[in-house]
């Protein structure tokens, strides 16, 4: 379990990268929080465990299997890995933090992540989807709550058309 890697996993890569896209800035292993979330904003309040699905035990996925040898030492281990994420989680929560859980199969259609984490975090103070300045310049004197959640909901709903007329990678 040593050999496991513990940050900098192709699944946070991913998760990254799509953050990125979102706009969004982050740290990577804020140890300062409860549960080191692999990425987190603090000023932002919100945080992102990307969790191995074999690990964790993701519920209904195929990859989480239950090894055959020394099984009661395994379902020990699995769900103490459950119990201190919801620890950690609840904890996170009660210091007013947005937690979101990605599975690593979910890193697997970058598309369906994007549009995931963009409804589940809070909007990025940058947006990288404004073309010209003057939409730039506008959306910075916009500043009521109403209009902001408007322009938030438009630009995803207008990212889901655009995510749902192309064609699927197989």
């Amino acid at each position: 379990m040593q050999s496991q890697k513990r940050r900098d996993t192709n699944p946070e890569i991913i998760v990254r990268s799509v953050l990125e896209d979102l706009g969004h800035k982050y740290r990577v292993g804020r140890k300062s929080l409860p549960g080191s979330p692999d990425i987190a904003n603090a000023a932002r309040k919100w945080a992102i465990f990307v969790h191995g699905c074999y690990w964790h035990q993701h519920p209904g996925c195929s990859r989480a299997t239950m090894p055959k040898n020394n099984r009661d030492w395994w379902l020990e281990k699995f769900d103490s890995n459950r119990r201190r994420d919801a620890r950690k989680i609840e904890e996170l929560e009660q210091l007013g933090f947005e937690v979101v859980v990605v599975w690593e199969c979910e890193t697997r259609d970058a598309d369906e992540l994007r549009a995931s984490l963009a409804l589940r975090l809070p909007p990025a103070r940058r947006s990288l989807s404004a073309d010209t300045d003057t939409e730039r310049s506008r959306s910075r004197v916009d500043t009521s709550a109403r209009s902001h959640e408007r322009r938030y909901v438009a630009e995803h709903v207008e990212f889901l058309a655009r995510a749902a007329d192309r064609p699927r990678r197989k």
